[in-house]
């Protein structure tokens, strides 16, 4: 222990030397459990991420051993006088570098999974509780690994994503949505407890019950306020195998009202209602045969033209409904009794039955026939959104019959409904302000193949012709999985949450160190004449305030009309001095130059 804190004392000493930028070479010294790397092979899988469209190379990798091992490296950047950064990254799955950082430490949360030549490889494995029925889980656990974890036991969580080689960490930090969120809510909903490294270096635990403050941010907090390490997730009986059906709509009225009645079912007995409802949007008959829509036969391909598209295009819903062999005497006149309220073509009934596992693994089938044709790891200018169920018709006519064309697509389009009620209010993810709303993803992937519609340019225009679109439509979108450059676009996404984001921010990591690929808050800095003008409530005389920092150096003294209350604060060190405050603002009177902004606003220049 002596060394270690010897060595942690090292860096640090290191990092205030040598200021914002430290040598890699340096933190191999920090002393963990795990390996912290600075090999080429390392920190070029760091540096990008699975849309390929950024690239920022961090100093070093750090393979955790432990969730010690991240407090101990968080800590170490939190109490440098000058700092650095970490990012914690799953399984490399974001599309716009969010899991990067170019001045800092990536934590490869998921090293043991994917086999990780410097891995420790002693990471705890999935632990199930039978009679509570639920599972602990290393933060960087993929999703398959836990399903077959779980399923040893007859068990399943309950809400799923599409694609299940992501990481718990990083699909809680940003929702986890797939056809079962409508019954069950997404994953962020089926979350019992928490062990959450803040920004602080503190590793706590946190649930509805204990620290509920923190269990509540960190749920689709974007990685803001701390790094999970284990959370503990809601589990039920698993089925063993599940009918999956796809029926078409020429008419997109009909398609959504039919998507509409299904997911309104989630409150009657499983017999009653469908376990997973999606869809997708056919623009051209490429798409309708391809990867993802690979369980329409290639014998008997389907012709857009020989269902009488409205436009063009064609809409595709997308059921299943589990059960098990004891069960599978009723589950045809189950699912005819769902299927006579629906207004499909007729024609156009595919359906397929498969182990359950076979169901929920099955893009990972897809990716193992794209990356057979290179066709997997290319640019992704993928485009998520949220809108309101009362403008959704809106955005048929005016992108899927409009904007995106006849053109070729490379990539799924994803359209289905979500029940509002079914996610927590007190989560950090932002959703439209209508009880049913719907994703629409753009899952296109950039080729280099000559033709223009798919180039990384043209794809990435088009997205901002769609966003440009909803703004002048007056269509007030979400972005799910977001994607800004600016403070604004960040306070205009996050509406009338911002305040409470940007409170728990100072309070769980003052320092902006966490998660800064998110280009949310610039990371904070003791140097002498760097100003970070980034806005920080702070609670003083039980008004609402915001500061402007910067470096401790050149303060302009004057006097406070009111001093912030020690009580309500919480330590925080720089070059000189412990600070206390929920940012990084000093005790002393006259550590501040203020001015006033309103009657209840001020700005504090430290």
């Amino acid at each position: 222990m002596t060394t270690k804190l010897l060595l942690t004392f090292a860096i640090c000493r290191l990092i205030v030397t040598v200021g914002l930028t430290v040598d890699p070479s340096e933190l191999l010294r920090l002393g963990v459990e795990g390996q912290l790397s600075v090999d080429p092979y390392d920190v070029e899988t760091a540096s990008l991420d699975f849309g390929l469209i950024s690239r920022s190379e961090p100093m070093a990798v750090l393979h955790p051993g432990s969730a010690d091992d991240i407090a101990r490296l968080v800590q170490s950047a939190y109490l440098s006088s000058q700092g650095f950064t970490v990012s914690a990254r799953g399984h490399g799955h974001s599309i716009n570098g969010q899991a990067q950082t170019s001045n800092g430490v990536v934590i490869e949360m998921s090293g043991r999974s994917r086999g990780s030549r410097l891995g420790s490889g002693n990471l705890a494995k999935p632990q199930v509780a039978l009679k509570e029925m639920h599972v602990d889980v290393w933060g960087g656990e993929l999703w398959i690994d836990v399903l077959r974890s779980t399923l040893e036991h007859g068990l399943a969580p309950k809400s799923w994503t599409d694609y299940l080689y992501l990481s718990v960490g990083g699909t809680l930090s940003n929702g986890g949505i797939s056809g079962q969120a409508f019954n069950h809510g997404p994953q962020i909903s089926n979350v019992y407890e928490l062990d959450v490294v803040t920004g602080k270096g503190e590793l706590m635990t946190c649930s509805e019950e204990q620290n509920s403050k923190l269990f509540h941010a960190v749920l689709g907090g974007l990685g803001q306020f701390g790094i999970i390490t284990r959370a503990r997730i809601a589990l039920e009986p698993a089925p063993q195998r599940v009918r999956w059906i796809r029926v078409l709509y020429s008419n997109f009225s009909t398609f959504t009202r039919d998507q509409e009645h299904l997911i309104s079912l989630h409150g009657e007995p499983s017999t009653l209602k469908f376990d997973y409802v999606e869809g997708f949007v056919i623009v051209d008959e490429g798409l309708i045969n391809n990867w993802r829509s690979s369980f329409f036969s290639p014998r008997n391909p389907v012709k857009i033209s020989s269902v009488g598209a409205n436009g063009g295009v064609l809409y595709c819903l997308e059921i299943t409904k589990n059960y098990d062999e004891s069960t599978g005497d009723t589950i045809d006149q189950e699912v005819e009794a769902l299927m006579k309220n629906l207004n499909f073509i007729p024609s156009t009934v595919f359906t397929t039955d498969l182990p359950y596992i076979d169901f929920l693994d099955r893009v990972h089938k897809a990716e193992l026939k794209l990356r057979a044709k290179d066709l997997w790891e290319v640019p992704h200018p993928w485009l998520n959104l949220f809108v309101p169920k009362s403008r959704i018709a809106d955005l048929d006519r005016g992108v899927f019959k409009g904007i995106l064309g006849n053109n070729k697509t490379s990539g799924p389009i994803l359209i289905y409904p979500m029940n509002k009620n079914k996610w927590d209010k007190r989560s950090s993810v932002v959703t439209p302000d209508e009880e049913v709303f719907y994703l629409v993803a753009l899952l296109r992937s950039a080729l280099d193949n000559g033709e223009e519609t798919q180039s990384l340019e043209y794809l990435t225009d088009q997205n901002r012709e769609i966003l440009s679109f909803c703004d002048d439509a007056g269509i007030k979108v979400k972005q799910y999985l977001p994607h800004y450059t600016t403070r604004e676009e960040w306070m205009d996404h996050f509406g009338d949450k911002w305040d409470q984001f940007y409170q728990r921010k100072m309070e769980f990591d003052p320092r902006r160190i966490l998660a800064t690929g998110q280009r949310i808050f610039n990371p904070s800095s003791a140097s002498a004449g760097i100003v970070d003008r980034t806005v920080i409530p702070i609670p003083l005389s039980g008004a609402y305030y915001e500061e402007l920092t910067a470096g401790s150096s050149h303060i302009q003294p004057s006097s406070l009309a009111h001093p912030p209350d020690p009580a309500m604060a919480t330590p925080f060190l720089t070059s000189f001095q412990w600070f206390y405050s929920f940012a990084s603002i000093e005790i002393s009177e006259a550590s501040f130059h203020c001015s006033g902004l309103s009657e209840s606003r001020f700005c504090c220049v430290l």
